[in-house]
């Protein structure tokens, strides 16, 4: 009997979990569906590769500047926020030996999680753009990128160091190993398919926020970025102003596309990656 009760439950949260996955896939599906098909033909090779045009400006090219400046923005992003969130996730994990001091860092990193970005973006333009004088750029809009996705890199980051297996650990401190050859040699080794995930889907939340380049590195129209001292067009911006300056909505659906073909692309290239390197 009470083996027939844990199949009736095993059976049931199955069942749930079947459901909740086909809801979830069907909504996704629907956000697809409804971007292309909106889209329709403006979504094509041209309108990679041209730069905005016409009048107003964006009614007719493509979005390519805008395209760099996404993967420059987010570049600069997920480097920054990677690093000094490896450095917190190490030192909480393997050097903090005062429990409150590191409960006080734990807690600073969940304010700044619930921090609005576009705060986040006076914070930058404020200390990056305007005391720093590091000015309306590429590096001001990825540095205040990286500060908003930090937090859930080092959270994770550090999960994925305590999940690796003790047994490594008392192994390694029973051949009288010190900490930093054990992180270099056993963890990182371990870890970094785990960690190369949580930047992949970091860098998709940084490419797709809006209000922290706003103020700091985004602007309404430019070319190709060269240095990371220029300001840079970005996806998510020129998406909004197609659509709040009223100016194409064929093409703000085309942007979308554009933008959700990069997201996919970004995570389908990760993917792959830790994939083939778990094969060997």
């Amino acid at each position: 009997m009470k083996y027939r009760r844990m199949l009736q439950s095993h059976n049931y949260v199955r069942i749930l979990s079947t459901v909740a996955f086909l809801m979830v896939a069907t909504v996704i599906s629907m956000i697809f569906l409804l971007v292309f098909i909106k889209a329709g033909n403006n979504l094509n090779l041209s309108f990679f590769l041209e730069k905005p045009s016409g009048f107003p400006i964006g009614s007719e090219g493509g979005v390519f500047p805008a395209i760099v400046g996404s993967l420059a923005f987010t570049l600069i992003a997920s480097v920054s926020a990677s690093i000094l969130a490896l450095i917190v996730a190490l030192y909480l994990e393997f050097y903090c030996s005062n429990e409150r001091f590191g409960e006080a860092i734990r807690v600073t990193i969940g304010v700044i999680a619930g921090i609005p970005s576009i705060i986040l973006g006076l914070f930058g333009y404020s200390f990056l753009v305007v005391y720093l004088g590091f000015g309306i750029s590429l590096l001001s809009g990825g540095l205040v990128l990286g500060l908003m996705i930090f937090p859930y890199i080092e959270i994770k980051f550090e999960r994925i160091f305590r999940d690796v297996n003790e047994m490594y650990k008392i192994s390694t401190y029973a051949l009288g190993v010190n900490t930093g050859y054990y992180i270099v040699h056993i963890i990182l080794p371990v870890a970094w398919r785990n960690m190369v995930s949580t930047i992949s889907l970091a860098s998709s939340l940084a490419m797709g926020a809006t209000a922290p380049i706003l103020l700091t590195g985004a602007v309404f129209y430019a070319k190709a970025p060269k240095s990371i001292f220029s300001p840079a067009m970005a996806l998510p911006l020129h998406l909004y102003n197609l659509v709040g300056e009223n100016i194409s909505i064929e093409n703000a659906f085309a942007t979308a596309g554009v933008l959700l073909i990069l997201l996919v692309a970004l995570n389908l290239i990760t993917w792959s990656f830790s994939y083939s390197g778990e094969g060997r």
